[in-house]
Order: C-alpha cells, then structure tokens, then sequence
C-alpha cells in the first residue's frame, strides 16, 4: 500500500489549469524522481498537496497520506501532516530561512512544533540534527544567522530542519540547483545516507538527471502539466519510450564527443494559457501524427514497470535521434 496516493490531482490559478489530473504514488522508504523542464508543474504538484498554495489557487482531485485526505481537509489537519509526516526542502535557501533569526531557534521552533522539545532538550537535539547533516563544529554555530553560512551549509540547515519532525516522507525540491558541483554532490550523499539510516521515503524534484539517477529507485517525467512517462531508474534511463523524455536525455552534454553540437529540444514548452489540442508536445515531436494533434493520449503501461501517454512511444532499443526530432 502507498504512504503517499495522489489521484487525479488539478490546480489552476485565475481560472488557467497548470496541473491536468496527476496520478502518482509513493511506498514507505522509496526514493521518487520528479523530472521536467522549469514551469512543468513539478513543484506546484506538491505544494498543492501540502496546502501551500495561495489562496487564488483552485486545487481539485485527492491526495491521501497514510489513508488521510489532505485535499480539503482542515488546516488543523494539513499542519498535523505538514513536518511530521512530510517535510519540504525548499529550493533557495537564502529566502527558505529567516535572516533574522539565528539558524539555532529556527531549527529549535520545528522540534518544538512537532515533538514538543524546548529549552536545553530542543538545543541538544538541533544541535545533534547539525552534526548529522554534516556542519562542522555545530555547537558553537548554533548561535549564527544565515548570512553567516555558505550555500551549501544553509542546505544543510534546512534538512536538518526537515528532519526535526522526524517525517516519513521527505520532499526534497531542487535542493543542488543554487551549489556548485562539489557541493551538489555531497548533499546527494546527505540525502542518500539519511534516506537509508531513517527508513524514509523521499521525492527528489529536479531537472538534473544526473542527481536523479543517483538518489531514486523510480522517476516520472512531467511536461505541461502532465506525467507523460514514469518508470524505474533503471529502465527509463536505459530505454526512455516517450520522445519529451529521448530529449531529455539527448541534450546531455557527452563528455567524449569532442567539439560536436549539443542536441536540444525543437521549440518552447506551450504557455498554459494556449496549450495546443491534443497532446501538449505534438508540436516539437516529429514522431507526432493527426492522432496526437486531435486528442490527448492516456498514460497506461507500455512495459511491465513503465508507463508513458503517447500515441507512437519510441521503440525499445532504437538509437536513432532523427527518429524523435525533425
């Protein structure tokens, strides 16, 4: 059974749909990757879920967490599933903390919010929670603000912020994008290693397949407001079947290709305002047909760990980019 079940799960802002009925779930201890390009609807999909949308936002469908229904639940019942049942690291840390309060008492209002420490117990635990996410000499630095850390400290002190509630499931929304690639690759360890100490789940939000295929067991594949391919780790990346997804991957840089030309995606992803009929990429995908202009394709199975919503999927083991874009 799912610890995280989100079914048919819209949202729109000024009467514009950005999410089109997303269908996705997460087990106990499973790593989830969110892959898209920017504007795709990863992080939207999950701050509908958590409640922390504006207000203007109108947000339908269902998300369950441990059986709960969270979608038009009270706010009393989202904050009791906020922090201590999931947490969120938000993606820029410099506006995530508050400059004006030491990085000590932020982590310590989370301890009291969620497992009722206070005083000398919630400053041994913050501290402890530094030492684990890795910020040296975590006692005497307790007592600093943000701007006194670097980039990647301020990551490490909004996960151990998350973990002060000891959550089951850990959103973990572009936390690398802003660190250079030193330090990206030590908060994918962090992430890694706490993930299997403590047993929980994690949903790693990314355009970055790279740290996707170093954190997740499975991935899926956004574009325009939709999942248009989901699949494990392994397979997606070994036989990606929708042609958004074969872009993806074509527009790594290969380190042993010399001076030759990167390979990019044709076109701009659709403004949600004028999403075309039928399938939102048909557009740039040279493998699209009068079906796909027409109407929008299901996402079902494909393989027997797979599902992708396209009409003409790319077969398995073609090599061949001219055969996904013009």
């Amino acid at each position: 059974m799912s610890f995280v079940s989100v079914r048919d799960l819209k949202v729109a802002f000024d009467g514009v749909q950005v999410l089109h009925g997303i269908n996705l779930d997460v087990r106990r201890g499973e790593a989830v990757g969110l892959v898209g390009e920017s504007g795709c609807g990863k992080s939207v999909t999950w701050l509908a879920a958590l409640g922390l949308l504006p207000g203007k936002a109108k947000v339908s469908g269902s998300v369950t967490v441990d059986g709960q229904e969270l979608i038009g639940a009270s706010p009393r019942r989202i904050e009791a599933v906020r922090g201590a049942k999931i947490a969120m690291i938000f993606q820029d840390p410099s506006s995530a903390l508050n400059p004006v309060h030491r990085v000590g008492r932020q982590i310590c209002e989370n301890l009291r919010l969620h497992r009722g420490l206070r005083g000398d117990a919630a400053r041994t635990e913050a501290i402890r929670l530094m030492d684990i996410v890795g910020i040296p000499s975590a006692n005497t630095r307790f007592d600093l603000y943000p701007h006194e850390f670097s980039g990647g400290q301020c990551q490490r002190v909004l996960i151990a912020m998350a973990l002060a509630g000891a959550p089951d499931l850990l959103i973990a929304d572009e936390p690398t994008t802003a660190l250079d690639a030193t330090i990206q690759a030590q908060i994918l360890d962090l992430l890694s290693n706490l993930r299997r100490q403590t047993g929980m789940a994690m949903v790693f939000i990314s355009h970055d397949l790279g740290a996707v295929s170093t954190v997740c067991d499975r991935a899926a594949v956004m574009y325009a407001g939709r999942i248009i391919e989901a699949n494990d780790i392994k397979q997606l990346f070994a036989a990606p079947r929708h042609p958004y997804t074969r872009g993806l991957f074509d527009a790594i840089p290969d380190l042993d290709a010399g001076r030759a030309r990167l390979s990019l995606i044709p076109g701009t992803v659709p403004d949600p305002k004028r999403l075309p009929q039928g399938c939102a990429f048909a557009p740039r995908c040279a493998r699209a047909g009068d079906l796909c202009r027409e109407y929008q394709p299901e996402l079902k199975e494909q393989t027997s760990t797979g599902l992708t919503a396209c009409f003409h999927p790319i077969p398995i083991g073609s090599a061949n980019r001219q055969e996904v874009f013009a």
